[in-house]
């Protein structure tokens, strides 16, 4: 057997294990579903841990990964709300609680993917973040001000906005009353 032959076995190896830890499985778990040592599992990870570091394109690409999973969670965590708000006008209290109970689930596995990745370690990242957001807030209140100057399309955007308001955020439309 060739040594390229073995680099490939390797390299497949690597790719099988770094698919299930990205799926959010720990090194024990992937030791047991792929029948590989676990401290075998440990090194691999973290050889391509360093091989990813190392590449710019690797790096952008699973930025781009985590951002789509990001963003992925943030449209589950809004539909759970959508059925916590059903759950609430129904009076169905058992679905209400597994709804919260599902939120409370899906952003920890958030959370979790995110701290595999290090990104909530990163001061960069985390300013790059705080950045995003206050663009968003200063992006709604243009919307908000362009919807009290001119009141024939004030219905939709502020109807559109309160579609993407935080939970806590309240977001009143006024009608003209003359």
């Amino acid at each position: 057997m060739s040594t390229e032959d073995d680099l490939v076995k390797h390299l497949d190896q690597v790719n099988q294990v770094v698919e299930e830890y990205l799926k959010g499985n720990d090194p024990t778990v992937i030791s047991k579903q792929l029948d590989i040592p676990r401290q075998r599992v440990v090194t691999l990870i973290n050889e391509w841990k360093v091989m990813a570091s190392a590449n710019d394109a690797i790096r952008a690409r699973a930025k781009e990964a985590l951002a789509a999973a990001d963003t992925h969670y943030s449209k589950l965590v809004s539909r759970t709300y959508e059925v916590i708000d059903e759950a609430s006008m129904t009076n169905n209290l058992s679905a209400k609680t597994a709804a919260i109970k599902l939120v409370m689930d899906i952003e920890s596995k958030r959370i979790d993917m995110l701290q595999k990745a290090g990104l909530l370690e990163n001061k960069e990242l985390a300013e790059e973040m705080m950045e995003i957001e206050k663009r968003q807030e200063i992006l709604v209140l243009i919307l908000k001000d362009i919807a009290s100057e001119y009141p024939q399309v004030r219905d939709e955007i502020m109807r559109r906005l309160s579609s993407f308001a935080k939970n806590n955020e309240v977001i009143t439309v006024v009608h003209d009353v003359q």
